[in-house]
């Protein structure tokens, strides 16, 4: 194996949960950056720190794959960390998802598929460009404004496709410090919003976080998200207007709503089709964990009755509390209940459910929360994740407490991109 830096000839076999390609050389694993399955690559080794696998990236392709198309983002052409699956056909890219999904349920959940087969990954809408209405830009010390490298600083300048039309336009112009970011997010009201953060204080900087008390820190950022950084505007007042169904929300410039516009009606539909699907009627109390601005919680009021689901209550939890001062305007008189918190640590002091809802940061629930649900004896949970491997593991764990997937939907959540959302009903 060469050191990292020296080329290496491969022939990539497989695809990875996390978009690279696989590959061996004498017999050890090599997860390769920009590779397709079939695909005769030479390749850069980038990190050959471990003894059981390498990472390298594509230098040049020497015999491509079928599905491989020019880039169609000039942004991650250029190196940008965004759209990494841009030279890939979308539906291709979807069926590898789909693959990617099945071989983390089968190995880390223990799932047999032959029993449920795999969901394929749906599409969010029918473009795969144009769909992104928030994104983050950085802005250098010599004033350009762009996209970050991937997994770099550097600043990248080439437009990126995935925003909606006009979130972009003339973002030199707008007057952002050199050293800072322009945060900007898109109203279903079609209006723009777009706010400096002060350069992040140093010992900010993002880590990877495993175990528990790292998805604890994973939440607790949700609602520390913005809180750190001085806002200041530089388009719009920074309350953003979001609309699902019949409910419209305030959110803030810098708060979290779904980045693709069409993904909160789809997985809000999603969570009672399935839990319809599954024979779970009647009236119930539910939780709706790491809810946010509690867009699942209005789903199950608005939309349960007509799938003979009557919800009579709602403990909503979230550690944000912009999000909860949002669900708080939305639902008045509607009966649901906030915590601000950590879902761990507040589950103990809520009633017990019928229904849970549970929507976890990219780390996932972890032993504590799928344990402490369980203990609840809920009828019904519906998951959602947005990684595979930590939503296979998520399941896996309730199958320990007895409960069964009883159905399952994937999405192609950011298009050309290897990221997936998937959503489970899981009954005992």
């Amino acid at each position: 194996m060469s050191r990292p830096g020296g080329p290496l000839t491969l022939e990539v076999t497989a695809y990875a949960n996390g978009g690279a390609g696989i590959a061996r050389s004498d017999g050890r694993v090599v997860f390769v950056d920009g590779a397709l399955p079939g695909e005769r690559v030479r390749a850069r080794i980038t990190d050959d720190s471990r003894s059981s696998y390498a990472k390298a990236a594509v230098e040049e392709v020497l015999t491509p794959s079928a599905h491989r198309v020019a880039p169609r983002c000039p942004a991650a052409a250029a190196g940008a960390g965004c759209c990494d699956l841009a030279f890939v056909e979308p539906a291709y890219a979807r069926r590898l998802g789909a693959d990617a999904l099945a071989d983390v349920l089968r190995r880390i959940g223990r799932f047999d598929l032959d029993e449920l087969p795999p969901p394929d990954v749906e599409p969010l809408g029918g473009a795969s460009t144009g769909w992104r209405i928030r994104t983050r830009l950085a802005v250098g010390r010599d004033g350009r404004v762009g996209l970050r490298g991937r997994r770099s600083a550097e600043i990248v300048t080439e437009p990126c496709v995935a925003p909606v039309a006009g979130l972009l336009e003339q973002v030199d112009g707008l007057g952002a410090r050199p050293g800072t970011e322009i945060v900007l997010m898109a109203g279903t009201d079609g209006v723009r919003h777009a706010g400096e953060l002060a350069a992040p204080r140093e010992g900010d900087a993002r880590g990877r976080r495993r175990g528990d008390a790292a998805r604890r820190r994973a939440q607790r950022s949700r609602g520390a998200r913005s809180a750190p950084r001085e806002l200041r505007m530089l388009v719009g007042d920074g309350s953003v207007t979001h609309r699902v169904g019949d409910r419209s929300w305030r959110i803030p410039v810098t708060g979290f709503w779904q980045a693709h516009r069409n993904a909160p009606e789809v997985y809000s539909a999603a969570v009672v089709d399935l839990l319809a699907e599954a024979g779970v009627a009647g009236t119930v109390h539910a939780w709706d964990l790491y809810g946010g601005a509690g867009v699942f919680s209005a789903a199950l009021i608005d939309a349960g009755p007509s799938r003979g689901l009557d919800v009579a209550s709602v403990d909503l939890v979230d550690t944000d509390p912009s999000a909860l001062a949002a669900a708080a305007a939305v639902f008045g008189a509607d009966p649901v209940t906030t915590h601000r918190g950590g879902v761990a640590e507040s589950l103990a002091g809520l009633r017990s459910p019928q229904v849970v809802v549970s929507d976890p940061p990219r780390a996932g629930a972890g032993l504590s929360v799928v344990d402490g649900v369980a203990a609840a004896g809920p009828e019904a949970v519906v998951h959602v994740g947005c990684d595979a491997a930590s939503f296979a593991r998520d399941l896996g764990r309730y199958a320990v407490h007895g409960y069964r997937v009883r159905g399952w939907r994937a999405f192609d959540a950011f298009p050309l991109t290897h990221h997936i959302e998937a959503v489970a009903v899981l009954t005992r």
